[in-house]
C-alpha cells in the first residue's frame, strides 16, 4: 500500500513542475504590440475634368476720342449675368504643396447699358465668352485644397449703340472685339471622394483699355460707314462652383 501512495506522490510533484515550467516560459515571451493604424492621405496629382457655373461682372467706361463728340466721357455702366463652362488640367503634389496647369472655357452673358453723355446714345456691352489659361499653387490639408492662380485671360466683347427718345432701342453702331489681358484668382476645393472634388473660385480679370471704333448696321447711314471711336476699360469679376473628376492618383496609404 505504501509503494502505491509514494508512486501518485510523485506523479503529482512532477506535474506540479512541469506546469510551473510552462507558466516561465509564458512569462517570459516579449509584449507584441498591434500593428499601427493607416491614414488615408488624398492624392491631387493627375489629369482632371470638369464643370464650373457662376456669376460674373464687368465694368465698362467710354470715352470717345474720335467721332461727333470726341474728348467726352460717355459714362460708365457694370455687365452682368450668368457664366457656364468646363477646365481642365493637371496637378502635381509635392508634399502639402500642389502646383498645376489649367484651361477654363465659358459661355457667358454679361450685358448692361448707360445713357451716353452725348444726347439721344444709349452705350450697351455685352461679354459672350471667356478663356482663362492659368497655372496654379497650392497647399493641400489630406482632402483639403487651398490654390492661387494667374495668368492670360481672353474675352469676347460686343458693342452697341441705340438711340433714344424717339428712336429708343434702335441700334445704329456696332463693333466686336477679342479682347487679351491678365487674371488672377483665389479657390478652394474639396476631395469627397477618390477622384471626385467640388469647390468655389473667384477670379479677376484684367482686361485694360483699348480703342473700339464702332461702325454703322445701316439704320441712319450705310452699313460699314464710320460713326465713332471710343476708348472703352473694362475690367471683370467672376465667381464660380466647379466640380472636377480626377484621373489617376489614388489615395496613398500611411502609417
Amino acid at each position: 500500500m505504501n509503494w502505491k501512495i509514494a508512486s501518485a506522490l510523485g506523479v503529482l510533484s512532477l506535474a506540479a513542475v512541469t506546469t510551473q515550467t510552462n507558466a516561465a516560459d509564458l512569462a517570459a515571451r516579449p509584449y507584441t504590440k498591434a500593428p499601427p493604424m493607416i491614414a488615408a492621405i488624398y492624392d491631387w496629382s493627375g489629369f482632371y475634368i470638369g464643370a464650373n457655373g457662376g456669376y460674373g461682372s464687368s465694368r465698362k467706361c467710354w470715352d470717345q476720342t474720335v467721332g461727333f463728340a470726341p474728348g467726352v466721357a460717355e459714362g460708365c455702366h457694370d455687365a452682368t449675368g450668368a457664366v457656364a463652362g468646363g477646365q481642365v488640367g493637371y496637378r502635381w503634389q509635392s508634399s502639402a504643396f500642389v502646383f498645376g496647369l489649367e484651361a477654363q472655357g465659358d459661355w457667358a452673358d454679361l450685358y448692361g447699358r448707360n445713357a451716353s453723355a452725348v444726347l439721344g446714345v444709349e452705350n450697351r456691352t455685352r461679354i459672350n465668352a471667356f478663356g482663362l489659361f492659368t497655372g496654379q499653387v497650392g497647399y493641400a490639408w489630406n482632402n483639403a485644397l487651398l490654390y492661387v492662380k494667374g495668368g492670360a485671360a481672353v474675352t469676347s466683347d460686343r458693342y452697341r449703340g441705340a438711340g433714344t427718345g424717339g428712336l429708343a432701342g434702335a441700334e445704329f453702331d456696332r463693333a466686336d472685339e477679342t479682347r487679351w489681358g491678365g487674371a488672377v484668382g483665389v479657390g478652394f476645393e474639396y476631395g469627397f471622394a477618390p477622384n471626385w472634388s467640388v469647390g468655389l473660385e473667384y477670379d479677376h480679370l484684367f482686361m485694360g483699355r483699348h480703342d473700339i471704333t464702332l461702325t454703322s448696321n445701316g439704320a441712319l447711314t450705310p452699313v460699314g460707314t464710320f460713326s465713332r471711336t471710343d476708348r472703352i476699360g473694362q475690367d471683370v469679376d467672376l465667381i464660380t462652383a466647379r466640380i472636377n473628376y480626377r484621373f489617376g492618383g489614388p489615395l496613398i496609404a500611411k502609417y
